[in-house]
């Protein structure tokens, strides 16, 4: 690729390029050229105003005020914006790292220390491992041997937020704008995004998205296959096993419908299903991850058996019950 004054264009300026065309108005390429700059700069807060110092130390006031009025302000499309990313970063993807495996959910927290960015409360952060005041955005990242890349982000709006009118109003949250949990967010984004084509992969979600039912049968709606975690304690019958039948009808009344179990017929945790295994049930699974600058092995123990949950149809998933990681 050759710019306009016939030098060599990077990757980088391609890819700005290919954003510039979806942002709107003129007027924002600029300061979106700096933004995307100041991001990929070795800086430790990417707030609005160190990117300006790094984009434009001679000018950091003036540039403050444009980076702040286009993040604030500018009335340009988020979905707009991350499709055409994922358009341009897609074929590359595939091109060096094979077909998309998978579609990542997560959650993403952020720690604050005060109370009027949008969506902030005291709730989980996974960047500090514990229940804090933060904001949560619920992602879609799809991914495959070589790359990966978020195609879905939206910010988590906690039930304070959503039904608080003052705070509503200050921070200018739309009024279709109403609560969802995170599952409720994450089958939005899949449905979204399977309606753009993107090849689908199996479905990644760690047990708080499993908790939810209604995620797993949206996932099944759609036809989707899907691998999520799941916790200890969760009840499940051993493998060949059920709840048994409702009772005979006796001739009166309704006729049974509740499944049933006794005493010697019970269902038990994950966590004592897997200890209940017998040691040729497990095998080691490997995988590399680039730590620094050298790859490390890693692995764990794992075994997979067919098992019916206590809410599950007949025909169950089949769960992997991992063992230590090495």
């Amino acid at each position: 690729m050759v710019s306009e004054d016939g030098s060599e264009a990077t990757a980088f300026d391609g890819c700005v390029e290919a954003l510039i065309e979806v942002i709107g108005h003129a007027d924002r390429a600029e300061p979106l050229r700096d933004y995307c700059t100041g991001l990929m700069m070795p800086v430790a807060r990417k707030s609005v105003e160190p990117l300006a110092a790094v984009t434009a130390p001679s000018r950091v006031s003036a540039k403050h005020q444009s980076l702040l009025h286009f993040v604030g302000q500018a009335p340009w499309s988020d979905e707009a914006l991350m499709a055409r990313v994922r358009d341009w970063a897609l074929p590359r993807m595939i091109e060096r790292g094979g077909p998309i495996t998978a579609w990542i959910i997560d959650d993403t927290g952020f720690p604050k220390k005060g109370k009027h960015s949008v969506g902030v409360a005291r709730q989980y952060c996974g960047q500090l491992g514990k229940q804090d005041n933060c904001q949560v955005a619920v992602s879609l990242t799809i991914a495959n041997e070589g790359a990966s890349l978020p195609v879905a982000w939206r910010l988590y709006l906690p039930e304070s937020w959503t039904n608080n009118s003052e705070r509503r109003e200050k921070a200018k949250i739309p009024d279709e704008i109403l609560f969802q949990t995170k599952p409720q967010i994450a089958l939005d984004q899949i449905r979204a995004t399977l309606s753009t084509q993107t090849p689908a992969g199996v479905i990644l979600a760690d047990a708080g998205y499993r908790a939810d039912g209604g995620f797993r049968e949206g996932l099944t709606e759609q036809g989707l296959v899907y691998s999520v975690g799941v916790q200890p304690t969760l009840s499940v019958w051993r493998p060949g096993e059920g709840p048994l039948p409702p009772k005979a009808w006796s001739g009166k009344g309704r006729l049974p419908k509740l499944m049933r179990r006794t005493a010697d017929h019970q269902p038990l945790s994950a966590k004592a299903l897997a200890e209940s295994l017998p040691a040729d049930a497990w095998e080691t699974v490997t995988w590399r991850r680039q730590q620094r600058r050298s790859w490390v092995p890693l692995c764990c123990r794992a075994s997979s058996c067919r098992v019916q949950g206590l809410r599950s149809a007949p025909s169950a998933r089949r769960r992997m019950v991992p063992g230590r990681m090495a």
